[in-house]
């Protein structure tokens, strides 16, 4: 019998050998060929494996699906995890919100990486996850913005929370490993205990989109009881940096500056705000994904723990741009909050974040991007 053993292994040896010797396209040694064995469910989408595919990939702990992927934060995640060798596929459905231009601007940043796929897609009723059966989903795909839900509160409810559902029930039919979701600091409302923490009883919702990421909250935590899948939602808080959304603060005010145009202030500059700059943000994100501690079910803060009020937040653009605003000030608007500080102190224990990155630092690299894209 161990005869038998030997002879097998040497045969084995000899036809994988031949294989690399003698593969037409002479890429064996790359995770994604899949000319020898073709696989179902290709994350590449080969044509063989489409047509012969019999076998699993060897690696499915690389596929990611990342929804938002066009977005300001989903560009940043995507790019880093084509950078560390995963099979990224990401989906958006490139929405008017603001500019599509921008979002698509990122698309072709992101199609310079060959373990990149994109397809336009819509959360509310893709069958993405079905098809490509990815390992974890990043789940970043949602209608932002406070004010504008105020306007139109029921788009928030049919794409952030019936999107999520879609992606949910997916999910669980096609055993995804771990949903990592983006919540906000929003929920925390008009909350007057700070730092916020996460066992916070919240009780002052003040938006639409605030009442969405709530709804999203409940729903992954029933959903983990009901089916056990793993998911861990993330509180951000005021991201910024580069790529950075056109209707937010940063963003407006450096480039209201930069082009001696005035801005709004809304109210006397004493609200306050945790600002948490995109590598901060990507960090936490990440360490959710690879999840060391193996977490099944959480919620987390990801913010900088440094909040500074409005005013203070103006002076830092005069300093980063070297110029003075221009300001019109007018009261505050529905939906406002007062106040945001993060506790993170669970996101440090569990998730291995630690933001680094100083406010006027960040401003300082939002001010040198948007200087470059300059017209």
């Amino acid at each position: 019998l161990n005869i038998y053993k030997q002879i097998s292994l040497i045969y084995f040896y000899f036809f994988y050998i031949s294989l690399i010797m003698f593969c037409v396209l002479g890429d064996c040694s790359k995770e994604e060929c899949h000319n020898c064995f073709p696989v179902i469910n290709c994350s590449q989408n080969h044509e063989i494996c489409a047509k012969e595919g019999c076998c699993h990939e060897i690696f499915p702990e690389k596929k990611i699906l990342v929804t938002g992927c066009a977005g300001f934060i989903g560009s940043h995640v995507c790019e880093y995890l084509c950078k560390k060798n995963y099979n990224v596929l990401g989906i958006d459905n490139i929405n008017d919100y603001y500019d599509p231009n921008i979002k698509l601007k990122n698309i072709e940043l992101l199609k310079k990486y060959k373990n990149f796929k994109f397809e336009k897609e819509d959360i509310i009723d893709t069958k993405i996850i079905e098809k490509w059966k990815p390992y974890k989903i990043i789940h970043l795909a949602s209608m932002a913005g406070v004010r504008y839900s105020i306007e139109n509160p029921k788009i928030y409810f049919d794409v952030n929370v019936n999107g999520f559902i879609n992606i949910l029930e997916q999910s669980v039919k096609n055993n995804v490993a771990q949903i990592v979701y983006a919540s906000s600091s929003s929920v925390y409302g008009l909350n007057e205990k700070v730092p916020f923490s996460e066992n916070d009883k919240i009780e002052t919702c003040n938006s639409p989109y605030a009442c969405s990421k709530i709804c999203m909250e409940q729903i992954a935590k029933t959903y983990y009881q009901l089916y056990n899948i793993n998911t861990i939602g993330l509180r951000f808080f005021t991201v910024y940096g580069p790529r950075g959304r056109p209707d937010m603060a940063p963003y407006k005010f450096l480039k209201a500056i930069m082009n001696d145009k005035p801005f709004t202030k809304y109210g006397d500059g004493t609200s306050s705000r945790d600002y948490t700059y995109i590598d901060d943000i990507v960090s936490g994100i990440i360490g959710s994904l690879e999840n060391k501690k193996k977490i099944k079910y959480g919620i987390y803060n990801l913010g900088n723990s440094s909040p500074v009020t409005l005013n203070t937040f103006i002076e830092y653009c005069e300093k980063v741009t070297n110029k003075k605003a221009i300001i019109k000030q007018i009261e505050n608007q529905l939906g406002d909050v007062p106040k945001t500080y993060a506790n993170i102190d669970n996101a440090k224990n569990d998730l291995d974040y630690f933001p680094k990155t100083e406010l006027i630092d960040g401003l300082r690299n939002t001010y040198i991007y948007l200087s470059s894209i300059k017209n």
